[in-house]
């Protein structure tokens, strides 16, 4: 194992050698272009929402962008509308999987940085580069390879450690997690500014690395809101269309079977106008991206116990949980999925295109969080954009979390699916009534006085740019 280790560390430093050399002999030919930003992220565009809202904000101040990252899931209209936003796709590398898998892990990051290297160096020279880590192996030092070569500013964006999520995989002290512990500390110490998303974080990075940041909390977009009934009724018929949870489950005597209807809302035939079904499901949603850092098992028994609650007389709705995403769990936990046999709660895993997503949001009961930072110092951006749209949320403690969820004020706080399946009856108790603490934090969600992201991002990363050009 050790010299598997040591293969990865002679392969980082060769890399990062021959990169520099190739950036210094070429140095004095690059150009930089005024004004003009390369937001850069090793992963999937779509998928990487504050890298979007980051070029978002560059390019509504008059800079030219340069999106960097995998075309696999279609970024935000807004995005790709922007004159001043030109997205550079990577291909996916498709690298051998012969051999042990050090050895193909070891080929992937060689053939990545040659890649990643390869095509900046072809792109237009950028006065910045802003960097999302993690993943920052090795895109941290291509790109800061790249700033040599074009004489540009890096700034690196702090979510989270990459060595900590590889750590979830290999334990702590696997020679794999501590050669990506000592990458990243060593390349990040080289960027000339730095983003984080927690206090807990920007402590963190000056403490253990030295590294000074300013924090940048996640802020939703402007899109996050609440749903109006109508745009509420026009997503659920769309989806029910191919999900059978959003159907409507039984037909009201003071309804017509001609009416149009989804499983919440129904539309009256003579004044065309919108309205809640009477004994309509409470909808309750998650959104992740399938990783190890999110255990929805927890969410799971909660489910089987919110289900025994009702077979017990227990005066409960029936349940819509939609869960959105990608990732590589997602069919482990669709085949959980299956084995559950549910009278009250119908479960579906949809993927949401980027304009339907905070539609679907706004127009929600509850949300829930299962994420667990692998650090402890980062925080889940999918509880932002459901206080973006006034959506009390249960979610799963972890150190920094009360940074962002005030237990008991905008939502609630749990530790196992014990306390989770206790809270879904409390709140769903008196559902759909607007009394009880469902309607309080809602309540409490609309009157907080948050800054928008645009304010937040001119108020920090704006004078970052002014103050080093």
């Amino acid at each position: 194992m050790a010299a598997g280790g040591g293969a990865l560390a002679a392969s980082v430093a060769l890399v990062a050698l021959v990169a520099v050399a190739a950036a210094m002999l070429w140095r004095r030919r690059a150009v930089r272009g005024a004004g003009r930003v390369c937001v850069a992220v090793l992963g999937d565009l779509g998928r990487s929402p504050r890298m979007q809202y980051h070029a978002l904000s560059l390019a509504r101040h008059g800079r030219g962008v340069s999106l960097l990252g995998y075309f696999q899931t279609r970024p935000h209209r807004d995005v790709l509308s922007s004159g001043e936003i030109r997205v550079v796709p990577l291909s996916e590398l498709r690298c051998s999987r012969v051999g042990p898998k050090l050895l193909q892990y070891v080929v992937k990051v060689i053939a990545q940085t040659v890649q990643l290297l390869y095509t900046m160096l072809r792109m237009d020279p950028p006065s910045y580069v802003l960097l999302q880590n993690p993943p920052g192996l090795p895109s941290i030092a291509v790109a800061w390879v790249a700033c040599l070569f074009w004489r540009s500013k890096l700034i690196i964006d702090w979510h989270n450690y990459g060595y900590t999520i590889m750590s979830l995989n290999h334990g702590r002290n696997h020679p794999l997690v501590l050669i990506a512990k000592w990458y990243e500390k060593l390349f990040g110490r080289l960027s000339d500014c730095n983003l984080c998303v927690t206090d807990a974080m920007k402590e963190d990075l000056w403490v253990n690395c030295n590294i000074k940041a300013v924090t940048l909390y996640d802020r939703p977009a402007s899109y996050f809101k609440e749903t109006p009934l109508e745009l509420q009724h026009q997503l659920y018929m769309k989806l029910a269309k191919d999900y059978e949870a959003f159907k409507p489950q039984h037909v009201a005597e003071s309804v017509s079977w001609s009416a149009e209807r989804s499983a919440f809302t129904e539309r009256d035939e003579k004044s065309g106008d919108v309205m809640k079904s009477r004994g309509r499901p409470a909808l309750l949603i998650s959104s992740t991206s399938w990783t190890e850092d999110e255990d929805f098992s927890v969410l799971l028994k909660a489910l089987e116990d919110y289900e025994q609650y009702i077979n017990e007389g227990v005066k409960l709705p029936a349940l819509v949980c939609v869960i959105t995403g990608k990732g590589p769990l997602k069919e482990y936990y669709n085949g959980l999925i299956k084995k559950l046999h549910f009278k009250h709660i119908q479960i579906c895993t949809p993927w949401l295109e980027a304009e339907d997503y905070p539609v679907l949001l706004g127009s929600a009961d509850l949300g829930v969080c299962l994420h667990k930072s692998s650090s402890g110092l980062d925080l889940p951006m999918k509880v932002v954009d459901m206080f973006g749209c006034c959506l009390p949320v249960c979610a799963i403690y972890f150190e920094c979390l009360p940074e962002l969820v005030k237990h008991n004020e905008n939502g609630l706080i749990f530790r196992d699916s014990d306390e989770l399946a206790e809270q879904l009856k409390m709140l769903f108790l008196e559902f759909p009534s607007l009394e009880g603490k469902l309607h309080e934090f809602r309540k409490n969600l609309r009157a907080s006085k948050q800054l928008s992201w645009d304010e937040s991002w001119d108020q920090t990363v704006l004078p970052l740019l002014t103050q080093t050009e």
